[in-house]
């Protein structure tokens, strides 16, 4: 089976040729308007698609594991004219200094983080590098829709690449586990809740837990 690394370094030239748009595309133009400008982190960036609506007047760093999904972002980064720092490293342990962004995003990250005190580490870690009164905005996949009814909370989720089926690890979160979380971390939630969904921002997609939160300002 391999390592969620492994997988995703397997899984990346697949992904890119699937997805050239950002996961949350309305959430996130929303937060481009509403930050303006700054350093974001994209913290677990893949291939970088969710990058595209700061492309301009953001300075843009993107972390992810995967060799593989960094080549891929660099091959997205030309395509969309648009260039960003890439980082290989771990969620639980950033390589940056304290408070070196203004606003972070993680979207789709920390579900795939395998143990509690790893999750714990890095959302840990996603306060540290924040300055303080930065914003970070993140999602997870929500263990309260039809597709996992009744199903365990940390499973192996399939990715078809050709011939060959890949299964990345998932934990999958309910709200009330996300917030607390968040709040041990000594965060601020700003809101919590349900995704815009892609074809109806007024509509909600509950595939999602979507948070924004904020480090205090002191």
């Amino acid at each position: 089976m391999g390592t969620n690394r492994e997988v995703f370094d397997r899984m990346a030239p697949t992904w890119y040729g699937v997805r050239h748009w950002p996961l949350l595309r309305h959430d996130l133009e929303q937060l481009a308007l509403r930050w303006k400008g700054g350093r974001v982190a994209n913290l677990g960036c893949g291939h970088g698609a969710d990058f595209l609506p700061f492309r301009q007047g953001f300075d843009l760093i993107g972390l992810d594991h995967s060799a593989g999904m960094l080549r891929e972002a660099g091959r997205f980064m030309a395509k969309h004219e648009f260039s960003a720092a890439r980082v290989r490293g771990d969620l639980s342990h950033l390589p940056f200094a304290d408070a070196t962004f203004d606003h972070a995003l993680a979207i789709a990250s920390y579900h795939h983080i395998e143990d509690e005190s790893s999750r714990h580490r890095a959302v840990a870690e996603l306060r540290r590098v924040l300055r303080p009164g930065g914003e970070a905005f993140l999602s997870v996949w929500n263990y309260v829709q039809p597709r996992f009814h009744n199903t365990p909370r940390d499973q192996y989720v399939p990715w078809r690449d050709g011939e060959v089926t890949l299964n990345r690890f998932y934990h999958l979160y309910t709200e009330d586990e996300l917030a607390a979380l968040l709040l041990q971390c000594g965060l601020v939630i700003e809101r919590i809740g349900p995704a815009a969904s892609r074809e109806d921002p007024e509509r909600e997609d509950t595939r999602n837990i979507c948070a924004l939160v904020r480090k205090p300002a002191c």
